[in-house]
């Protein structure tokens, strides 16, 4: 029997994916308004302007701050490419996610935290991040750039520097000056090999991968967690999940 602490957390979580999508749709409306297509180029042109001059050239403003509160929040957390924590842990909790995905963004602000401090850093399970493609070609492109900063071992702190600075779906801002600032702000220690290796083609496999695997699990929505352990594999569900579901989920494959 669910118990009411389980319901409040249940409701809460939900009500913050219904603002989540709520403020996407917003956006949305906000962009069909910005009139022609030189003023949407403003736009994205000053957007940019903004993440490079916070996240990549150490300033004081809100992206630095960002990149160093990331920081703090996996340092001392070992990562081996899309994997975060201990490789020995017997549980893996796995996100299905897509970078353009502001209900993904809602889950890394509201549960991730807690997930990576109370789970992870316990060594309860590693945490993994699947990049599932699925709004768009901007997808794509943010995923192998995320994938390549994974090959200097900086891979969860750009998915997380990402969703701080995260822009409209498919609306154009994931553009190459928009993703250099974000590796320059997660740390990526050598921006010209890691701009050499998000155009490798052998990227492609890897998200089709992903993609063939998530829909053997009926999986059609971001983020969707799934726990695989020695107990097997489990969905847990899609969503901004409460942290108190997945623990039981890593519980129940232990």
């Amino acid at each position: 029997m669910t118990s009411r602490k389980e319901q409040k957390e249940r409701l809460r979580a939900e009500r913050l994916e219904r603002e989540a999508e709520e403020q996407a749709t917003e956006r949305r409306r906000r962009l069909m308004q910005v009139g022609s297509g030189a003023a949407f180029l403003a736009v994205c042109a000053v957007a940019v302007l903004i993440i490079v001059s916070q996240s990549g050239g150490g300033s004081a403003g809100s992206g630095s701050k960002d990149a160093g509160l990331i920081e703090t929040q996996l340092k001392g957390v070992p990562q081996h490419g899309t994997v975060l924590g201990d490789p020995k842990a017997k549980v893996t909790v796995v996100e299905f996610g897509d970078l353009q995905c502001p209900v993904c963004q809602a889950f890394s602000f509201q549960i991730a935290p807690s997930l990576i401090s109370d789970v992870v850093r316990k060594g309860a399970a590693d945490y993994e991040f699947r990049q599932y493609t699925i709004i768009g070609p901007d997808s794509a492109t943010a995923a192998k750039a995320a994938l390549a900063a994974g090959e200097q071992g900086r891979y969860w702190n750009f998915i997380e520097l990402f969703y701080r600075n995260q822009g409209t779906e498919n609306s154009g801002y994931v553009t190459d000056g928009f993703l250099e600032a974000v590796a320059k702000g997660a740390g990526v220690p050598d921006i010209a090999k890691w701009n050499q290796d998000r155009q490798s083609s052998k990227w492609d496999a890897v998200l089709s991968k992903v993609r063939s695997e998530a829909q053997s699990l009926g999986i059609n929505a971001t983020p969707t967690i799934v726990v695989e352990g020695p107990g097997g594999r489990r969905v847990v569900g899609s969503g901004v999940l409460p942290l108190s579901e997945i623990e039981g989920a890593i519980k129940s494959v232990e």
